[in-house]
């Protein structure tokens, strides 16, 4: 009898050393394959010494399904097998037999094995493959490991026989659409998993599971033969079906266990094990490439790979398993129709004619094509080095390439089936250095090529009538606008110099007035395009950076845009940009921030020179407008307006004075503490107005509380009336807003009362926890403290990683040093906060102070 203790030792020893083989970086992308096959007959010397151990009776077999059966086992992956019965063995009517099958599996775990296990007879496993095409699946993979071999065979004649090709194919490619909707169609996740996601190993399975269900090839070189894939093709799959082989062999080595995901906490532990180093503490920070950059741009080229030849050996199938009966219908001399799908007319068209590689996609615009066929695909992947140099520099490309930008439609398909085959990259030399380039800031969701085509994407939305309802006022300005394609070009060119070191910004200007040139652009179309790439940040950073009551700031602003079209194109530009980082990022408190913003710029433009005094009126009539509707008594709004200054009539809009008017007029000088909520008019979370007697702690207080409920601070305005009293309006927003409102603001208002009033201390804030991302790639936490050009205020800046309790450690630190907060922009961009604060306090004209003060807050930002 075979001792299990000296087999499971025996396992876990071969075990091991396959282990280290694979750790110790021996194991290249090409090797990798072997010492995967070794682990699978490492399992299966195991597991037949446990076979012959169990003794069964004659008729039994022992198969293995599933990736094991692919004789692939990854180090921590599971060993699934079949015992397989001939149909004359009835188990529930053999109790021995039962108990010994059960007895092996034991023996299995007991071993050191982790396998899944069924036990089925012939006739089972066909009728559950009929019913569960994952079962059918399995089983197509199935391989003899021992046992009765008569057994095995008429088992595989059965199932191959009951097979209907067709029927599994269309069910697996559903199955893939579906798998590919849970990643959002894109093999660009920044915490992609190389198993299931869009080009990741399942993609390529899924080729040789139709193809061997049809009969078409069981491996790679089979496919070859009969025709379905060239046998360049076939070398880059297996190239690249290495690296993930590698890369998820990887993941679990240094997970130990199960992990197919490339999460943050991994990416860099896995880069390492490639031999991609951290650059030096000494290189320039800005320019710098870390590890975890190195391994997904190689990933995200892998995957890219994987899913054209994907498309095209799936379309092949097709083919094979459905002959069209409709005839290719010509669509002009380089392209036919093949069942609504560009077909090129020959297989050498773009040697013969390179300028008809991009002809291709505008002929899938201009035919309204629903994509691209197999031989076009393959065509395509075969002609990328056709797109040289030259190539990029003749005139007829150029042509075709501003005639697709300038379509009324299909122009983000073309672009983005343009990024999928690798055209767009090789026509614009600059785009190919951002595919699957990774931005670790903590509020950019995509890749940078991704994040490009989603912003040209949100722009072009602004130009479809059936989009007009996502952003009215955006949708409004762009029915104005008279060459929308201008602004394609500087989505395609706004972050195309990412990750070069240096302002991306400038070194995007640069790329584009060289694009612009090539492409004879009119002077006054190219001065258009480089102030927008030149300038796309700087909306944003004055909205949400800047005190846009003053008067001031709105000058500069607008002379820096110079006039109303530049003004127009930088704010259709921001708000497509903001909304393509993250959907964590765009809220309505920043679309009213820009919007503001533009209208406020728009009449100095327009030449009203901003006049304080003015707009003070304008909006005393509109609030006093406002009141009457509300029936307030004649000259009540006096009591209040009476303690209050011009600033905060300009910090204010209409409504709100209105609303604070009506709330506080009868408890001016009442002595007591008024808090009021309201639904926030923008439609998204909370407004909340605080009307207590002024104490030095009242904004840590406030921030605590907020804290504390889980409520997120959008904007903080801070008043200090003439009679000592606070009088601050914040916009906050919760994660789930109930829809039961009025219990929520009866309690803000309750509880935010009560906290004001307490006397304690200012409790220690909570050390709140940190996202996975931010352990992986934490921010240096930075603070500013400057004069503002006016020399009365102070503008305190801070960026740090985001976690919960963040804002309201930094409160304790100004209320420590009696620090006066008059206005608060807290701009959250994801994982990331970059915060602004107009401040006051005789301590801040004191050097030592002032480094006190920015000491303790990088403490508490830390």
């Amino acid at each position: 009898m075979i001792d299990l203790k000296v087999l499971r030792e025996q396992f876990r020893a071969n075990k091991t050393a396959l282990f280290q083989s694979l750790a110790e970086g021996n194991s290249s992308a090409r090797g990798v394959a072997a010492t995967l096959g070794k682990l699978s007959a490492l399992a299966d010397d195991t597991l037949k010494t446990l076979w012959q151990r169990a003794d069964f009776p004659q008729g039994l077999t022992l198969a293995a399904v599933g990736g094991y059966g692919r004789g692939e086992l990854f180090p921590y992956s599971d060993i699934d097998v079949l015992v397989l019965l001939p149909d004359d063995i009835m188990l529930e009517h053999d109790a021995d037999l039962k108990v010994r099958i059960e007895g092996f599996i034991g023996s299995c775990w007991d071993a050191g094995l982790e396998i899944g296990s069924s036990v089925r007879s012939v006739a089972d496993c066909l009728n559950e493959a009929a019913k569960d095409v994952t079962v059918q699946t399995s089983l197509l993979e199935s391989r003899l490991i021992t046992g009765n071999s008569a057994t095995y065979d008429a088992f595989k004649r059965q199932f191959v026989a009951a097979i209907d090709p067709q029927a599994f194919f269309i069910a697996k490619t559903l199955e893939l659409r579906q798998r590919h909707n849970k990643f959002d169609n894109t093999p660009y996740s920044l915490e992609p998993n190389c198993k299931e996601s869009p080009g990741g190993l399942r993609d390529l399975q899924v080729i040789l599971w139709v193809a061997k269900a049809a009969g078409l090839g069981n491996n790679w070189s089979e496919l070859a033969k009969n025709g379905l894939a060239t046998a360049f093709e076939i070398k880059q799959i297996k190239r690249n079906e290495a690296l993930l082989w590698l890369i998820r062999t990887r993941l679990h080595l240094i997970a130990k266990r199960r992990e197919d995901r490339l999460i943050f906490d991994m990416q860099n532990a896995v880069a390492q094990a490639f031999g991609f180093e951290a650059p030096p503490a000494t290189a320039d920070r800005r320019s710098l490439v870390r590890p975890s950059e190195a391994l997904m741009k190689r990933y995200y080229w892998a995957a890219k790979a994987v899913t054209q030849l994907n498309q095209i050996l799936l379309l092949n199938i097709e083919e094979r398993l459905s002959p069209s009966t409709h005839e290719p219908r010509p669509i002009n001399a380089h392209f036919s129709d093949k069942a609504g799908m560009v077909e090129v007319v020959s297989d050498d068209l773009y040697q013969r004619e390179p300028y008809a590689i991009l002809e291709t996609f505008l002929v899938f615009q201009t035919a309204g094509m629903s994509g691209l066929s197999a031989r076009t695909l393959r065509a395509l992947y075969n002609a990328r080095d056709l797109m040289n140099g030259a190539f990029r520099k003749d005139p007829i490309n150029h042509t075709t390439f501003m005639q697709i930008l300038q379509q009324n439609s299909g122009i983000t398909h073309a672009m983005r089936l343009m990024n999928q085959t690798s055209v767009l990259g090789r026509y614009l030399w600059a785009f190919r250095r951002i595919v699957g380039q990774m931005q670790h800031d903590l509020f950019h969701v995509y890749t940078v090529d991704q994040h490009v085509l989603m912003v040209l994407r949100n722009v072009r939305r602004f130009f479809i009538v059936e989009h007009a309802h996502e952003y009215p006022f955006c949708s409004q300005l762009a029915s104005g606008w008279d060459k929308p394609w201008l602004l394609y070009v500087a989505a395609l060119f706004h972050d195309i110099a990412k990750g070069r070191g240096g302002d991306h910004s400038q070194l995007g200007e640069v790329e584009v007035l060289r694009f612009c040139r090539q492409h004879n652009l009119s002077r006054e179309n190219t001065e258009l395009i480089a102030f927008v790439v030149r300038e796309h940040l700087t909306m944003s950073r004055v909205a949400q950076k800047t005190d846009l009551s003053d008067p001031d700031v709105i000058a500069t602003f607008a002379k820096r845009v110079g006039n109303e079209r530049y003004l127009t194109a930088l704010y259709l530009f921001t708000v497509a940009d903001i909304r393509g980082t993250s959907p964590k990022v765009w809220n309505a408190w920043k679309g009213k921030l820009l919007e503001d913003l533009y209208r406020l710029t728009l009449r100095v433009l327009g030449g009203h020179a901003a006049d304080p005094h003015v707009e003070v009126e304008t909006r005393k009539r509109e609030a006093l407008i406002q009141l009457a509707l509300h029936a307030q008594p004649f000259e009540g709004h006096k009591a209040l307006w009476d303690t209050v200054d011009v600033g905060y009539f300009m910090r204010h809009d209409a409504s709100d004075i209105a609303w604070h008017t009506r709330q506080l007029s009868r408890h001016v000088n009442s002595g007591k503490s008024i808090v009021r909520a309201r639904l926030s008019p923008l439609g998204e979370g909370l407004q909340v107005l605080v009307y207590t007697p002024d104490q030095p702690d009242l904004f840590a207080r406030i921030c605590g509380y907020f804290e504390q409920r889980g409520f997120s601070i959008l904007d903080a305005r801070i008043h200090t009336a003439y009679n000592h009293y606070a009088l601050d309006t914040f916009q906050v927003t919760a994660e789930a807003m109930p829809e039961l409102y009025h219990e929520l603001t009866s309690m803000v208002e309750t509880e935010l009362a009560r906290a004001i009033l307490q006397k304690d201390p200012l409790p220690a804030p909570g050390r709140g926890r940190v996202s996975r991302r931010v352990k992986s790639f934490p921010i240096a936490p930075r603070v500013s403290l400057q004069p503002d050009e006016k020399g009365q205020c102070w503008l305190l800046n801070i960026s740090a990683s985001d976690r919960v309790g963040l804002l309201y450690s930094v409160a304790r630190v100004l209320a420590r040093h009696k620090v006066n907060v008059q206005l608060a922009k807290i701009n959250t961009l994801g994982e990331r906060v970059d915060d602004t604060f107009l401040v006051n306090g005789p301590e801040l004209q004191e050097n030592k102070a002032q480094i006190a003060i920015e000491t303790e807050l990088l403490e508490a930002l830390a």
